[in-house]
C-alpha cells in the first residue's frame, strides 16, 4: 500500500488509545474517537477550543496541579521538539451527565511534537491513558486498601513533581548566571577601527542552560587589517561558559602576532588540548586586509563564512577546512584559503544554531542564509543582522545559541 492510498485520518480516528492534536498555543486540531470516549466529551466541546478551558483544574481540589503539570509539558515540548514523558498524574474530570460534579481520574501522559519542513514545532501530539481502575484494581478487594493505594500513588508523583520543579528552577539560576558570564566576555561592541560591523548574540529559547558559543573582532597588526573570528564549545552552562571565555581570549591574542589565520589556530588548538572541556570546539578566523581587499581564512571544524558580493553572488569560504580544535592527538598545520572582494562586499561569521536543524541536511540551511543575504542585499549591516535572524531563526526562537557577525567592507 502507497502513501497516497492510505486514508491517515480513517488510522487516527481508529487508534486505540486517546490521542489529541494541540497548536504550539494549546488549541485543539483534532482528537480521535476514543479521546471523545473517554473523556466523554464531543468534538464540538473540544476542537478550536484552548486545552485548559476545556479541562481546567477541579476547583474543590486547592492542592491539583495537574493542569500546570500538563502545561509544562506541553510548553517544554514545543521549546525544544522533543518528546516529553509525564509521571503519573492525578486530573479530575468534570463530568458531563452532572455539572459541578468531579470525577476523580489518574493519567499517564506523554507529549510529542510534529515539526515541519523547516524544523520547527508545527502541532503537539497528545497522547494519554487512562489508569483510574487500574489503580484501583491493584489494591485488591479489601476494603481500604485501593484508596490507600491511590494515595500513595499520587503522593509519589507529587514528590516527583516537585522534585523537577526544583531541578527546573536550580538549572533557570544556573543558566541566568552562565548566560550573565557569557555575555560580560563577549565583545560589546567591535574592537576594531572598521565601524560597518553588526554583531549579534541569541541565546537558545526553551533550553535550561545557555551554551557556548562566541565571537571576536581584533586590530591586526601590519596595516590597516582586522581579524573577525567565531567558535562553539561543546557543552552548557558554567562550564561551556568558562572554557568559551578562554578560548576566546587564547584566539584574540594569537591573532594580533600570529602570520596567518592559519598558524592562529593552531597555536589555539595547541590551547585547546590542555583545557578541560575544550574537546570538539569549533572555530572560524578571518584575517581581512582592507588595503588589498582579501580575506585568508581557516576554519576548525566549523561552518565556512559567507561573502556576499555587490552583485548578489554569495561565496562560502570552506576550501579551508579541518577538523575541530584537540581533535587530533598530536597538532598538525591547519590549512588556509584566501580569496579577494570589491569594495562593498559583505562578510557574515555565525555559528551552528543559524543554520542547522534536526532531521535536515546543513546544504539547506546554507542555502537559506545565501537567500537571506541576497534579499538584504542592500541594507546596512544592523539591518542586514535582524533581517537575517529574523529569516533564519524559528519563529519561537533557537533550540541552539546563535552567534552573528556581519562586516561591511
Amino acid at each position: 500500500m502507497n502513501d497516497t492510498a492510505m486514508d491517515y485520518a480513517a488510522v487516527f480516528q481508529a487508534l486505540p488509545g486517546m490521542v489529541a492534536v494541540l497548536t504550539p498555543e494549546l488549541i485543539y486540531a483534532d482528537v480521535n474517537e476514543e479521546f471523545l470516549h473517554m473523556t466523554g466529551r464531543s468534538r464540538e466541546d473540544l476542537v478550536g477550543r484552548y486545552l485548559f478551558e476545556a479541562f481546567p483544574d477541579n476547583p474543590n481540589d486547592p492542592t491539583a496541579t495537574g493542569m500546570r503539570n500538563l502545561a509544562a509539558s506541553l510548553q517544554r515540548v514545543a521549546a525544544t521538539g522533543e518528546r516529553d514523558v509525564m509521571a503519573l498524574q492525578r486530573y479530575d474530570v468534570e463530568s458531563t451527565e452532572r455539572p459541578g460534579h468531579w470525577e476523580e481520574r489518574y493519567w499517564s501522559p506523554v507529549n510529542a511534537p510534529v515539526l515541519g519542513p523547516d524544523g520547527t514545532v508545527q502541532l503537539l501530539v497528545h497522547r494519554v491513558e487512562d489508569v483510574t481502575e487500574l489503580i484501583r484494581a491493584r489494591g485488591g478487594p479489601s476494603g481500604g486498601r485501593p484508596r490507600v493505594l491511590e494515595a500513595e500513588l499520587y503522593t509519589r508523583a507529587r514528590e516527583l513533581q516537585e522534585l523537577n520543579d526544583r531541578l527546573r528552577q536550580a538549572h533557570a539560576r544556573e543558566r541566568e548566571v552562565a548566560l550573565a558570564l557569557q555575555e560580560s566576555m563577549l565583545p560589546a561592541r567591535p574592537q576594531v577601527r572598521h565601524r560597518a560591523v553588526a554583531v549579534r548574540y541569541r541565546p537558545a529559547v526553551g533550553a535550561l542552560n545557555v551554551c557556548g558559543d562566541w565571537y571576536d573582532l581584533v586590530d591586526l597588526v601590519g596595516g590597516h587589517r582586522i581579524g573577525v573570528s567565531v567558535g562553539d564549545v561543546v557543552g552548557h552552562g558554567l562550564p561551556a561558559a568558562g572554557v568559551m571565555g578562554q578560548l576566546r581570549s587564547a584566539l584574540s591574542a594569537a591573532s594580533r602576532v600570529a602570520e596567518g589565520p592559519a598558524e592562529a589556530l593552531d597555536v589555539l588548538g595547541r590551547y585547546a588540548h590542555v583545557v578541560e572541556g575544550a574537546e570538539s570546539a569549533t572555530a572560524v578566523t578571518t584575517f581581512v586586509d582592507l588595503d588589498r581587499r582579501t580575506i585568508a581564512y581557516s576554519s576548525a571544524g566549523h561552518p565556512p563564512p559567507a561573502l556576499l558580493h555587490p552583485d548578489g553572488r554569495v561565496e562560502f569560504l570552506d576550501c579551508a577546512t579541518d577538523p575541530p580544535l584537540d581533535a587530533r592527538p598530536e597538532p598538525l598545520r591547519r590549512p588556509q584559503a584566501q580569496t579577494s572582494y570589491s569594495k562593498g562586499a559583505t562578510l557574515v561569521l555565525y555559528t551552528d544554531g543559524l543554520v542547522e536543524r534536526r532531521h535536515e541536511d546543513i546544504d539547506s540551511g546554507l542555502a537559506r542564509l545565501a537567500k537571506s543575504l541576497v534579499a538584504h542585499r542592500q541594507d546596512d549591516p544592523e539591518s542586514l543582522a535582524d533581517a537575517v535572524l529574523l529569516d533564519l531563526l524559528p519563529p519561537g526562537g533557537a533550540t541552539d545559541d546563535t552567534a552573528l557577525v556581519v562586516v561591511r567592507l
